[in-house]
């Protein structure tokens, strides 16, 4: 049973937190329809590319399509974990998140119709890529119905904000702009991923703010959270295996920039989580207010 309502009373909202403002953000720059997105140039240069680079190209795209399927359809438990705390500033903003979550799927299935690819591209999903997509984030994630500690809401995090999202999504736009942005084809495909780089990286920011959150609560998780991480990193080099055997991809994107791209994504997540050790919320949230409002 509900004890009171928050915004009704003194506090009203917390208009300075992080989330809110990403939840600002989200309401003016999260609104792309990708139905609006033209494909027809995309089309043309598929017919021109060559089968190694369609290859490429589709798998790529499983690759998104799939972990932006499963980052949809998991994400409810982490909001009701959140909701059932009474943070509604958090809740409001990560409403807007389910919301881009959905769009992505639905954009990487309208880019993937538009070129006559129709064909089942689970081929493209190796054992490292089940391994997170089909067990790890699922099984995380639905451990906040029946434990919203802080143990298992950090854990669920770290797995979707810091690895899923500021790892493996961060490194997949990094290979798109290297390969086609820069052989300057497929820009329906390349102007819907620059969307969904600007719309995860208000994810990110969110994931952050939520893990620093809890370090400040509790400094302990602060270690879960690098063991974790460490875990999973071995994980996003296996997705990787095959392209080794050739110095650079179809589209001369090289194995060695993804690998040294994905280690400084884990960096860096590391070193921004690492700031909150030692900090008090009302530290933290000045902290966050700031670079918000820079």
């Amino acid at each position: 049973m509900r004890k009171e309502m928050i915004t009704t009373g003194c506090r009203g909202l917390k208009t300075d937190l992080l989330p809110y403002q990403l939840y600002q953000k989200a309401k003016r720059f999260g609104t792309w329809n990708p139905q609006d997105i033209d494909f027809s140039q995309d089309q043309a240069d598929w017919v021109r590319m060559t089968a190694e680079q369609r290859d490429e190209t589709l798998r790529r795209m499983a690759g998104f399509l799939g972990g932006e399927e499963a980052v949809t359809l998991d994400l409810l438990p982490l909001i009701m974990a959140i909701a059932k705390q009474g943070r509604i500033e958090e809740e409001m903003f990560l409403t807007t998140f389910l919301f881009e979550e959905a769009k992505h799927t639905e954009f990487f299935r309208l880019a993937l119709d538009a070129i006559g690819e129709t064909g089942d591209l689970a081929q493209y999903h190796g054992d490292a890529y089940k391994r997170v997509f089909y067990e790890i984030l699922p099984e995380a994630m639905e451990r906040l119905i029946t434990d919203q500690s802080p143990e298992a809401v950090a854990e669920a995090s770290t797995i979707y904000n810091m690895f899923v999202e500021g790892v493996l999504a961060e490194t997949g736009y990094y290979a798109f702009y290297e390969g086609l942005s820069k052989a300057g084809v497929m820009p329906g495909l390349m102007k819907g991923v620059g969307y969904l780089k600007m719309d995860e990286s208000r994810h990110i920011s969110y994931g952050t703010f939520l893990l620093q959150r809890l370090i400040c609560e509790h400094p302990q998780l602060f270690e879960q959270i690098v063991k974790k991480l460490e875990e999973l990193l071995p994980l996003a080099r296996e997705m990787y295996q095959g392209l080794e055997q050739k110095e650079s991809s179809a589209f001369g994107v090289r194995y060695a920039d993804l690998l040294s791209y994905s280690q400084k994504q884990f960096n860096v997540r590391i070193e921004v989580l690492a700031r909150a050790k030692g900090q008090s919320l009302e530290e933290l949230y000045r902290n966050t207010q700031a670079a918000s409002d820079a």
